[in-house]
């Protein structure tokens, strides 16, 4: 048995906040919480870490859209792909995230699902961020709006392919994107809903009446919100202005103040709530390293003053962060710490229905814990109760 005990900061419970308290931590869960005068006697086997009160202690970030990091990627179906993209997270604060496909070949596709499901059933190890299944970013996709998903390999929606592949990956695949206006849309909507798949739009030119049919067959998000989607007008308000005004939507947003504008990221949030968004970082495999080429699908992809482009112009993934995508949400918005915390965590945790074990500080949860400075730097991050990231601290 192995304990932790983190205590002196401030500490973002599921309900409520504590300006000065603890978390003790037991075999990769929370045990307890509470204030300073609560606090337990603890025997020499517990490791006792001193905060400041100027530390924020917060739920680990679950990142639901993130194709790579550290110079790898999902697609390159390796379990040292994955483990690096698991070992680079923890940086920035994310503890979970589900590994995303691209547009591709079948056969690439099914490589990927392979070998992701493996890593998440024998590979994921405390001290890692964990991956929790497998977003797949097409290739049930509109040609009209493919940004940089490869046009060459996208797919009509086909639940027999599904099916072949949900099979393939174990059945880990949590989250899929696709326009529900292309052929077979509704059903595959209808038949991933009835299976606990969520199904988001995106990569869709609908309009709104077929947003309409996409939500009564079960559509439950969008992802990311104004980019690779039909626009909002004023006598067509397309897939953006429908996926403002549905509440069954939650809306995926890239907050880095380049795929969307900050005023409408502004926008968004006020028409959304902080119950309806989901913040992600779509990234690509270039994020960590210096500017330079970078593959996405087999598409060279130029990363410059933190935007990564294919070389006619279109947005290809993010270099994005989450500690930064959570620092921005509060620079463009009146948005506070705890919600702008919620849009990373609790958030996508009850979306993918995991919000037993994980998305919030509360007893019993995984022990998945983001201790941010009064910066909302990352100054240590732990993974199911072992230590993953701790920063360096000039001058020490």
């Amino acid at each position: 048995m192995s304990r932790l005990l983190l205590k002196n900061a401030r500490i973002l419970l599921e309900n409520s906040t504590i300006d000065k308290g603890f978390i003790l931590i037991e075999n990769e869960q929370i045990l307890q919480t509470g204030t300073l005068e609560e606090l337990p006697a603890t025997g020499q086997d517990t490791e006792i870490i001193e905060l400041s009160p100027k530390h924020t202690i917060s739920p680990g970030f679950i990142d639901v859209h993130i194709h790579g990091a550290g110079g790898s990627d999902t697609m390159d179906a390796t379990f040292e792909a994955l483990n690096t993209m698991a070992g680079v997270l923890p940086e920035e604060g994310t503890t979970s995230f589900l590994a995303t496909t691209i547009t591709q070949e079948k056969e690439k596709i099914e490589a990927a699902l392979i070998n992701a499901a493996h890593f998440q059933k024998d590979q994921n190890t405390p001290g890692k961020a964990e991956v929790i299944g497998i977003h797949l970013e097409g290739p049930f996709i509109n040609e009209a709006r493919g940004g940089a998903q490869p046009k060459d390999h996208i797919l009509e929606p086909d639940i027999e392919l599904f099916k072949r592949w949900q099979e393939a990956a174990d059945g880990t695949i949590k989250l899929i994107t696709l326009a529900p206006e292309k052929a077979n849309g509704y059903e595959f909507i209808r038949y991933l809903s009835e299976n606990g798949v969520v199904p988001s739009i995106g990569h869709s030119d609908a309009i709104f009446t077929e947003m309409e049919k996409a939500v009564q067959a079960g559509a439950k998000q969008v992802t990311h919100l104004f980019n690779g989607m039909r626009g909002m007008h004023h006598r067509e308000p397309g897939v953006a202005g429908a996926s403002l005004l549905f509440k069954e939507l939650i809306v995926e947003m890239i907050a880095d103040g380049i795929h969307v504008r900050p005023e409408m990221i502004k926008l968004a949030l006020n028409a959304k709530g902080a119950d309806g968004m989901i913040l992600i970082t779509d990234s690509m495999r270039a994020k960590c390293l210096k500017n330079g080429h970078y593959d996405l699908g087999g598409q060279d992809v130029k990363v410059e003053n933190g935007q990564a482009l294919l070389a006619d112009g279109t947005l290809a993934g993010s270099i994005l962060k989450m500690k930064d995508s959570i620092k921005n949400m509060i620079d463009f918005t009146d948005i506070q710490l705890h919600e702008a915390v919620q849009l990373a965590s609790s958030n996508p945790a009850r979306q993918l229905n995991i919000f037993d074990r994980k998305g919030s500080i509360s007893e019993g949860k995984d022990a998945d814990l983001v201790v941010l400075d009064e910066n909302l730097e990352v100054a240590m991050t732990f993974c199911r109760g072992v230590k993953a990231f701790e920063r360096e601290v000039k001058g020490n």
